[in-house]
């Protein structure tokens, strides 16, 4: 391999953001979680796999559209202005076809799927495909990354039983309050960028409410994730993940209470623990007794 095409391989990589799957597993948790419920534990493989690899997929194409949009603006941000559309090593026309092709493979793995999957699955991409934008104009941008994070929630539920229950629309919301929580967390290292750039962000909106906002918008998630539990039957092994989950969620208050940028973005990334503890609730559920 010629150090170009090396070098052009590790700027896709880069623009998929391949290096930092946080990203992936914050839009995995909650799409298993749903999958694991409505299929009563046991999901069939090849769902399984379709719903994990599209997760992957939509995540990447979900980056690649969104350093597309930001083009103009990441060059002016410490954080993101190594970026390969900003720096000019993509050009934008190639990221908008890493996009459209992503989401074509991620289509592609629902073929099997019924009517109902492949609808929700159009919104989901329309939704991926739009969040970048919504940073110009809506003063809660993270809600809008719950929903593009979260619809694989509905998704899997429609995949299983051919409709989407109530719970699943409580999991949705769920899943909206806790990406304005952990998104909050890392847009509060950007307030100062933000405020230059003109660009709107749930830290900005909260304003010197900020932790308190992201500590009740966990004690939301959890408690709508627990009346979808009361909903499901779920006991005592899926409480338990709940109240790990919330004593994560009292850490990550601690850590971000001096906005300082270490603690923000330590707190944003232990995210994945908190879903990891959730799902082993799930999990919990349909391997021990209740």
């Amino acid at each position: 391999m010629t150090p170009a095409i090396s070098d052009r391989l590790v700027s896709y990589a880069l623009l998929v953001r391949l290096h930092r799957p946080i990203g992936t597993l914050l839009l995995l948790w909650p799409t298993l979680w749903a999958l694991f419920i409505a299929a009563d534990g046991a999901p069939d493989p090849y769902m399984l796999f379709a719903f994990c690899l599209g997760t992957l997929l939509m995540r990447s194409a979900g980056c690649a559209i969104n350093d597309f949009a930001d083009r103009d603006f990441d060059r002016h941000v410490k954080r993101t202005r190594d970026r390969p559309v900003t720096t000019g090593r993509i050009r934008p026309w190639e990221a908008v076809a890493v996009f459209a092709i992503l989401s074509l493979l991620a289509l592609v793995l629902i073929i099997p799927f019924n009517t109902l999957t492949w609808q929700l699955a159009f919104v989901a991409a329309f939704i991926a495909g739009s969040y970048p934008f919504t940073k110009r104009f809506f003063p809660m941008p993270q809600a809008y990354l719950g929903i593009a994070f979260g619809f694989g929630i509905p998704m899997a539920f429609a995949a299983v039983h051919g409709f989407v229950p109530t719970e699943a629309w409580l999991m949705l919301l769920a899943n909206v309050f806790w990406a304005i929580a952990y998104d909050t967390e890392y847009a509060m290292v950007d307030r100062d960028d933000d405020i230059h750039l003109g660009l709107r962000s749930s830290a900005l909106t909260f304003g010197r409410f900020d932790v308190a906002a992201v500590m009740l918008c966990y004690a939301a998630t959890l408690g709508l994730l627990g009346v979808v539990g009361a909903r499901v039957g779920f006991g005592w092994p899926y409480a338990t993940g709940l109240a790990v989950a919330a004593l994560m969620a009292v850490h990550h208050g601690f850590l971000i209470r001096d906005r300082q940028r270490e603690g923000c973005f330590r707190a944003f990334n232990l995210n994945n623990w908190l879903g990891a503890a959730i799902m082993l609730g799930v999990l919990a559920e349909y391997v021990l007794p209740g």
